[in-house]
């Protein structure tokens, strides 16, 4: 007996591939419906070689399903993920909306699968921010090994983490350049294409963004509160793939090789660590795949004790959309969808 799952916010960038995940992973579901605000009604997704016509959001009967996969915004999240709720259904938000709400799990099933447990407040579980969730995916397990103290880390973050329309930007934008036509500029504050911007969401009153803000209490609520970190988030003109230098200070000492080993043995890491060209990994080749890469491990000799690394991963897919398939895999593989419990 499978799951009846829908997916809300179907025909953006991460709904589409949480749909393409749920089909490429076999998840058990017996009907998926696509669901988006009133003006997308009628469009036609891919659900395998299926086509899916989207429904209504606001006139969806939500009273027999068992999992909601929610990528509409903070807005509508906040509106509608504990109205969904309530029905029975759990709701796996991609938003910002509930990350920090003492009453949801922030989950990273690589990171701190226990923390799923704590859902029943509301029926909801967030997803981290792309950005965030690839980079504990690689910190864990060198946390466990040696305890870190301190991270600071920069951020090459892809256009798509924007939206479909900071994708037609940069599209647009460096045709633009080619053909001589004005440069317009919507989306971004500056101009994006053969350009970089260190400016992600709104900025705070201490000089931080938000999306800045974010990767510090995101880390310290899945992996320690003891950990200080401190990001500097660029948006870089790449369509898919948010990469990340990272410098780690820890408590205990640990080698460039110990963390290799460590890394290569972790779930969701695969580790491309060459001292030669081409030796790492780059955006491009992350496209498409689940894995968070690890590349660049040397070790830092101004800190006592530290580490630094190359991560990238797809942000689409385990920065949002397969995070969210794999929290609804770990709650199926733990017998915590109630309707299936109960048979």
């Amino acid at each position: 007996m499978g799951l009846r799952v829908a997916v809300v916010g179907a025909t953006g960038n991460v709904g589409r591939e949480m749909l393409e995940i749920l089909q490429e992973r076999l998840f058990p579901a017996d009907e998926v419906v696509a669901l988006a605000s009133r003006r997308s009604v009628g469009t036609e997704v891919s659900y395998g070689e299926k086509t899916l016509k989207v429904k209504d959001l606001e006139t969806y009967d939500f009273s027999g399903i068992d999992l909601v996969l929610m990528s509409a915004g903070g807005a509508v999240s906040k509106e509608w993920s504990p109205k969904i709720g309530a029905t029975g259904a759990v709701v796996i938000d991609n938003s910002s909306a509930w990350r920090m709400d003492p009453r949801v799990p922030l989950v990273v099933p690589e990171v701190n699968p226990d923390a799923v447990a704590g859902f029943g407040k509301l029926n909801i579980i967030a997803n981290p921010n792309c950005s965030t969730a690839q980079l504990v995916v690689a910190l864990k397990p060198l946390h466990d090994h040696a305890k870190i103290k301190r991270v600071v880390v920069a951020t090459y973050q892809s256009v798509s983490g924007a939206g479909k329309d900071a994708m037609e930007e940069l599209w647009t934008q460096t045709r633009a350049l080619f053909v001589n036509d004005e440069i317009v500029k919507e989306h971004f504050t500056k101009q994006i294409a053969f350009n970089v911007i260190p400016h992600i969401a709104d900025f705070m009153e201490d000089g931080a963004t938000k999306e800045e803000w974010k990767m510090m209490a995101e880390t310290k609520k899945i992996l320690d509160p003891a950990i200080k970190l401190t990001a500097t988030c660029v948006r870089v003109p790449v369509f898919v793939g948010h990469s990340e230098a990272v410098n780690v200070e820890f408590e205990n000492p640990i080698t460039a090789d110990e963390a290799r080993e460590i890394l290569r043995e972790a779930p969701g890491v695969v580790v491309i660590d060459k001292h030669e060209d081409a030796g790492y990994i780059t955006p491009v080749e992350s496209v498409g795949e689940f894995a968070t890469y690890v590349s660049r491990i040397r070790e830092d000799a101004t800190v006592e004790n530290g580490l630094s690394l190359w991560v990238v991963s797809d942000n689409l897919r385990k920065g949002a959309a397969l995070n969210a398939v794999q929290i609804a895999e770990l709650m199926l593989n733990r017998g915590l969808f109630k309707r299936l419990a109960a048979a």
